[in-house]
C-alpha cells in the first residue's frame, strides 16, 4: 500500500487552521444544523478550503467531509480509499473560546484510517502520524518530535475525559476504575492525550461520528495504541449507512482487559 507523503497534509491542515483563526479573532454568527449542533462561518471556510486542496493534491481520491455527508451510502460504499475530514472538531469549543479546537484530516483504506493529521490553530501544534513512519507532535515553529502512548499505564491511571459531554455511562466507569486521575481536554485532543502519553485511556461512551476520531485514531495507532468498540475490536469506517461511532475505548497498555470496567 503506497501512501501520500503526510508533509502537503500537514500544509493543508495549517492553512485550514489559519482560515479558522481569521474568523476566531471576529465577532461571529453562530448557526445551528440539523442535529442541533452548532455551525460557523469557521467550518465553512475550512471544509472548502481543505476539499479544494485534497482535490488538486490527490485528485483521485474522494472526499468526505462534516459539510458534505449526504453522500448516500450506495456511493461511498464502492470506496476502497477517501479522505475522511472533520474541517472544525470542537466548534462547541469554538464557540467558548477555550482554543481546544482541531482541524482533523484522515485517510481511510479498505475501512481503517492509515494516516492522520489532527492540527491546533490557536496553539500552532500538529499531530501527525500513519501506518508507515510512526507518530508525530510538532510546534508551530519546531521540529516534529517522535510520540508513543505510556505503557505499561501509569498509576494513577489518567483518564481522558471531555468538557463538555459527560454522562452516567462514564460515570460508572469511573466508579469501578482502580485509583485514576481525569485530565479534561476538548474535541479529538483527548485522543491525543493518549498517542503522546499523557493520558492512558479515553473512554468515549457517548455520541460521535467518525470524522471526529479518524484522523486522531490513526495518530494513536501509529504511536502504539489502540481504538476500538467496547467489544475491544479495532474501530472500522464507512461499514453502514450511519456514520455514527459506537462507543469505544481509546488506550495505550493493551495488557489491562479495560472492557472489565464497562
Amino acid at each position: 500500500m503506497t501512501l501520500p507523503d503526510i508533509q502537503p497534509i500537514n500544509q493543508i491542515a495549517r492553512d485550514a487552521g489559519a482560515a479558522i483563526l481569521q474568523v476566531y479573532a471576529q465577532d461571529f454568527e453562530v448557526q445551528e444544523k440539523a442535529d442541533s449542533s452548532p455551525l460557523t462561518q469557521a467550518d465553512m471556510a475550512s471544509h472548502r478550503l481543505i476539499e479544494s486542496a485534497l482535490g488538486k493534491l490527490t485528485p483521485g481520491i474522494p472526499v468526505l467531509s462534516e459539510e458534505s455527508a449526504a453522500i448516500p451510502y450506495a456511493q461511498r460504499s464502492q470506496w476502497s480509499r477517501y479522505w475522511l475530514i472533520d474541517p472544525l472538531d470542537g466548534t462547541r469549543e469554538f464557540v467558548k473560546r477555550n482554543g481546544e479546537f482541531t482541524v482533523n484530516i484522515a485517510l481511510i483504506d479498505e475501512g481503517y484510517p492509515v494516516l492522520g493529521v489532527v492540527h491546533v490553530p490557536v496553539t500552532g501544534v500538529t499531530y501527525f502520524g500513519d501506518t508507515r513512519a510512526g507518530a508525530f507532535r510538532q510546534e508551530a515553529d519546531g521540529n516534529p518530535q517522535h510520540i508513543e502512548v505510556t505503557r505499561p499505564c501509569a498509576s494513577p491511571i489518567r483518564v481522558a475525559g471531555s468538557r463538555s459531554h459527560a454522562g452516567d455511562s462514564l460515570v460508572k466507569f469511573l466508579q469501578k476504575l482502580p485509583p485514576h486521575e481525569m485530565v479534561s481536554m476538548g474535541s479529538s485532543l483527548k485522543l491525543c492525550l493518549v498517542a503522546e502519553g499523557k493520558a492512558d485511556i479515553y473512554p468515549r461512551l457517548g455520541p460521535t461520528s467518525e470524522w471526529d476520531t479518524a484522523a486522531a485514531q490513526a495518530v494513536v495507532e501509529a504511536a502504539g495504541g489502540q481504538v476500538t468498540d467496547t467489544d475491544l475490536q479495532r474501530l472500522a469506517y464507512n461499514q453502514k449507512d450511519s456514520l455514527l461511532n459506537p462507543h469505544f475505548l481509546v488506550f495505550g497498555d493493551d495488557t489491562i482487559d479495560w472492557k472489565a470496567y464497562l
